[in-house]
């Protein structure tokens, strides 16, 4: 039961100027803090709407290969190109993604799986290395191109990369030989023609516990010069220089295990811009 004032010693009321002020303050900060926290929520949810809207494709670009994707893939000025969401190529010949369209897109993408092919393991085989120019070059000019690259991947350089004339690596060894596209832009183009420069990231070597040549990346750019011959884009020339290369990462290199391990189980791509 509670006391009455008219009891004394058993309750102190203090004048009102001199009551505790710290409990209406802190019910006064509620408010101010509720609504904080509110304008905080609010503006989170309106940057994620905006980040989500950000990657989604515009309704009219729905249907591929319409007004709204052409658009898409044409780059601002002084803006890199932005990949057009075109699908790649689905036949093939000799493992080799065939049939590209006849667009300055489908010059970029053959660009690149043909580059993926020239930097492959299986150039440095007679047999297969013939196979890759008949399937990718202009017939006119895939005589020239076997002799310049029969040439180029001579036995002296085959040695170079630890291999025999046939690309075969020492004993329980892997050789590894992968060409990985990261970007293409055009250039010249017409109906008949164009060249397209391929930018790549490369891994190259031997991979195994003794091997004197580990395998490690190289950057290098590709420029192909290809023909629409019939129904397709063939490559007429090419040519190479180093670069340009980021800076390496503090990173750990892999084991020879490890490499070899990746290189067996993850398969390449089929490239479209």
């Amino acid at each position: 039961m509670p006391l009455s004032d008219d009891q004394p010693h058993t309750r102190t009321r203090l004048p009102v100027g001199e009551q505790p002020s710290s409990q209406p303050s802190q019910r006064q900060s509620h408010p101010v803090r509720t609504a904080l926290t509110v304008l905080l929520v609010v503006a989170l949810l309106v940057l994620a709407i905006s980040i989500a809207n950000r990657g989604r494709p515009d309704p009219g670009s729905a249907k591929p290969g319409g007004s709204a994707d052409r658009a898409a893939a044409t780059p601002a000025s002084g803006a890199g190109p932005a990949p057009s969401g075109d699908q790649p190529v689905t036949t093939t010949v000799n493992g080799i993604a065939t049939g590209f369209p006849h667009t300055d897109q489908g010059a970029q993408s053959a660009a690149s799986n043909y580059a993926v092919a020239i930097g492959s393991a299986d150039m440095f085989r007679t047999d297969t290395r013939h196979t890759i120019i008949t399937t990718i070059a202009d017939p006119t000019a895939a005589p020239t191109l076997q002799s310049r690259l029969d040439q180029g991947f001579s036995p002296e350089m085959a040695a170079k990369f630890g291999v025999d004339a046939q690309g075969r690596a020492p004993k329980g060894m892997t050789f590894v030989s992968r060409t990985v596209p990261v970007g293409t832009k055009s250039s010249a183009y017409t109906a008949e023609s164009v060249k397209v420069a391929v930018w790549c990231t490369g891994l190259f070597g031997i991979a195994g516990e003794r091997s004197v040549r580990p395998v490690s990346e190289e950057w290098f750019t590709l420029t192909l010069s290809l023909r629409w011959v019939g129904d397709d884009w063939k490559l007429t020339d090419y040519s190479r220089v180093s670069g340009p290369a980021p800076v390496p990462p503090d990173q750990q290199a892999a084991t020879a295990e490890e490499i070899t391990g990746a290189v067996e189980q993850f398969g390449g791509f089929r490239y479209a811009r």
